[in-house]
């Protein structure tokens, strides 16, 4: 038994150290009584969204831990292989186990490429994750300037990558699949589609990527287009390691949870970020609404603790912002549920505002390290819909 006037220590595990895992790891700090353990594979903090930009030789994307976590988070490097829900310990690669009382599972999401499509896993590279970038830069190094480029995707990824690499003086060309930035308004595409021509982008809309090849992408209805290099930005996947250990998931492997972001099979699991399907319906894959989910996930746990009942997920969009080189940007404004408006803005404007939601991810979490609980979001109110079932 705790002494009197005193809390017993509650243990959590977040599994994950990225924008939503890492700003749980310092909510979780404002109640007195849990003992935080951070894992993650990378002994650094990767900036997902400035992937591109350390692919294209423009900027850096990684941030040691040591400025973002409060000093009483301890971080493991480590990959978590298993999640014992049994025996509440998560196994980690190493053959270490961690026990725990409740477990953030913030795992993430990765890049996808499709295998069938062939040549694409061999061939094509990725610009998703800090290693794939770092090969991508790699491999752009080697070729001459005028070599020419396919980025497939195309979505906000794509577009970055596309952007990126042409104001460098690449040839590149944008293989968008069925249209370009599709969530996009019709204006706010259109100027999309000029900002890429003006800086010699050959956009294909309606066209489909069929094989990769070393020198070359084949399209559906088979006309072969020079590759020296392919960038695929089509798409994510998240880790399998909830259904590997035995949890529900959607379809593309996201942990099943409530409107709580409690996991439907077992209430000492709460998800939160890219790898979280509360009531088997996500919220957009994004920075943007990462950070929120793993306020609300701690917020949760901390509320479990305390016997109380826990807060449903309230989180409002306001659009997204690509950016177009180091130069520009677009910002595409939406409604609270993310549907986008016609309304937007874009130039050297936009890329200030694009720079400033950057800055201001990494210092959301600086803040909740210095003061638990003090980040705040924009709320769009409990979402409509039939949730998920519970556990009891």
């Amino acid at each position: 038994m705790p002494t009197p006037g005193h809390h017993a220590i509650t243990k959590v595990v977040v599994i994950g150290g990225g924008y939503a895992g890492t700003l749980a790891a310092n909510r979780l700090r404002a109640r007195a009584g849990v003992d935080i353990t951070l894992v993650n594979p990378r002994p650094e903090f990767v900036e997902r969204v400035r992937l591109h930009q350390l692919a294209a030789g423009t900027g850096g994307a990684t941030t040691g831990y040591g400025t973002l976590l409060g000093a009483d988070v301890r971080l493991v490097v480590d990959s978590a292989t298993r999640i014992d829900t049994a025996a509440r310990a998560v196994r980690l690669a190493s053959g270490r186990a961690l026990d725990y009382d409740y477990l953030v599972y913030a795992a993430g999401s990765t890049g996808a490429v499709p295998s069938s499509v062939p040549g694409a896993a061999g061939s094509a590279f990725g610009v998703a994750e800090l290693e794939s970038a770092r090969r991508l830069r790699a491999r752009l190094a080697e070729l001459p300037l005028d070599a020419p480029l396919t980025v497939v995707g195309g979505g906000l990824t794509g577009i970055e990558t596309a952007a990126e690499l042409a104001e460098r003086g690449r040839a590149v060309t944008l293989v968008c699949g069925r249209a370009l930035a599709p969530a996009f308004g019709e204006p706010a595409r259109r100027a999309l589609a000029r900002w890429l021509s003006r800086h010699g982008v050959t956009v294909l809309e309606g066209a489909v990527v069929s094989e990769v090849r070393a020198e070359a992408v084949v399209l559906a209805g088979g006309a072969v287009r020079a590759s020296a290099l392919t960038v695929w930005t089509g798409g994510f996947a998240v880790p399998g390691l909830a259904a590997a250990s035995g949890l529900r998931t959607d379809a593309l492997g996201r942990l099943l949870t409530d409107e709580t972001l409690t996991s439907v099979d077992d209430d000492r699991v709460v998800a939160a970020g890219d790898a979280a399907a509360p009531s088997g319906r996500p919220l957009r894959m994004s920075c943007y609404a990462a950070g929120p989910l793993g306020a609300q996930a701690a917020d949760t746990v901390l509320s479990r603790i305390a016997g109380a009942a826990p807060a449903v997920i309230d989180v409002g969009f306001t659009g997204s912002c690509v950016s177009l080189g180091r130069r520009a940007a677009l910002r595409q404004f939406a409604r609270k549920d993310d549907t986008a408006t016609n309304v937007y803005f874009g130039g050297r404007v936009a890329a200030a505002y694009k720079e400033l939601t950057c800055t201001f991810a990494m210092a959301r979490i600086r803040r909740e390290a210095r003061r638990p609980g003090s980040v705040i979001w924009i709320k769009g109110g409990p979402r409509s819909g039939r949730p998920a079932a519970t556990v009891t």
